[in-house]
């Protein structure tokens, strides 16, 4: 009798314990199960990555991307090779090779539109042809996106093609001289509006000194002033169409002189080259520039001073092959120190700098543009130091 109440305590109590152990074990294995499904999620990830890789490489592995936009991979790679090797293109067929360099920065708009081909077309084979134009633009401009100016600077020189056609000549010239430039050089002048330069900018700059269409306006003395022969036979242009044909062929377009400074003598050219024609049976038309250019060329590669800045309208961008006699010894400012391409012409749109500040023996601090006047150029400027 007295060993059946001990099981009757015994039995619940075992019972318990299992109780407690199953839930125990309930609880442990629902924190296995959390792990597990997390474990099923990440490897689920990770299996789903896995697999898009896989679909990637087996959809660009199957021939037909590659097959798919034949025109455009053809494109893209002519659009490489004529930017990697535009000087190599002839000259002699209307002077395509001058055009093309003339706006070669622009070729570079093509790039992003047979993009946008390639992807609608999913043409592979088109995507890896656009990485031959996509590093040759930008190993030739890439650099010019940069900022590149820096603060300081001894003497800041401005050069503006004020235009024949000027509806407000005395308006430019104060625009001018509020910009506080030390040296300012004209092109295009006219016989009319030269008067009204003279008399708005002659507070501002007691030394200045005129040749035919070319002009300095200077904050120190002028020395040693006289021509350069760069002078065209038929110089066309507006300004051509002021002019009689005697003044056509005895009328200067450059001039050299001599600006005294606290660190020694700068000799300044002030230039404006032939005008650009495009005629459809002749095409580019340069030779006026050219003839011109060379002869500016010999002109600065005579020069005996060291230090020397050609400021001017040279009717072409510095990338054009005609310039090789000037940039062989000159820098470009805007190159050199300048914040984008610099362009100045058109004023309303401009699409090419054809108006340019180069240098040699000093160093250009900044380059830029200023704000548009009565003229269809833009004025450009530049900060140097010795």
């Amino acid at each position: 009798m007295t060993t059946t109440p001990q099981q009757d305590t015994q039995e619940p109590v075992a019972a318990d314990t299992r109780d407690t152990a199953a839930e125990a074990g309930q609880d442990g294995a629902g924190h296995r199960d959390d792990g597990s499904r997390r474990g099923d999620h990440q490897g689920a990830g990770s299996g789903a990555r896995r697999a898009g890789i896989q679909r990637a490489i087996r959809a660009v592995s199957r021939p037909e991307p590659w097959k798919r936009g034949p025109v455009l991979a053809s494109l893209a790679l002519l659009l490489g090779l004529l930017m990697l090797l535009h000087a190599r293109i002839p000259d002699g067929l209307k002077n395509v090779g001058s055009l093309v360099e003339t706006f070669l920065p622009w070729f570079g708009l093509f790039i992003p539109v047979l993009l946008a081909g390639a992807l609608w077309r999913r043409s592979a084979s088109a995507v890896v042809a656009l990485l031959l134009p996509a590093t040759a633009w930008l190993s030739l401009f890439g650099g010019v996106l940069s900022d590149k100016s820096h603060p300081g600077g001894d003497l800041t020189v401005v050069s503006h093609n004020v235009g024949a056609g000027n509806p407000d000549p005395a308006g430019t010239a104060r625009d001018l001289a509020a910009s506080g430039a030390d040296l300012l050089a004209l092109e295009e002048l006219t016989t009319q509006a030269r008067g009204a330069y003279e008399k708005e900018l002659a507070k501002a700059y007691p030394y200045h000194t005129v040749k035919g269409t070319v002009g300095l306006w200077s904050k120190r003395p002028l020395s040693d002033t006289r021509t350069v022969d760069v002078a065209m036979l038929g110089m066309a242009g507006p300004l051509a169409r002021n002019l009689s044909a005697e003044e056509k062929a005895a009328t200067p377009r450059a001039l050299r002189t001599t600006v005294a400074t606290d660190q020694g003598p700068l000799a300044v050219y002030v230039a404006h080259l032939g005008s650009v024609r495009v005629n459809p049976r002749a095409g580019l038309s340069t030779s006026q520039r050219d003839d011109g250019a060379q002869k500016l060329g010999k002109a600065v590669a005579a020069e005996q001073n060291e230090r020397v800045v050609l400021l001017g309208d040279l009717n072409g961008s510095t990338d054009d092959r005609a310039f090789a006699g000037l940039t062989s010894q000159l820098r470009s400012a805007q190159e050199t120190a300048g914040d984008g391409f610099g362009f100045s012409w058109p004023a309303g749109f401009p699409v090419v700098r054809i108006d340019q500040i180069l240098v040699r023996g000093v160093e250009p601090q900044s380059s830029w543009v200023l704000p548009a006047t009565g003229s269809d150029h833009l004025p450009v400027a530049a900060r140097i130091s010795w």
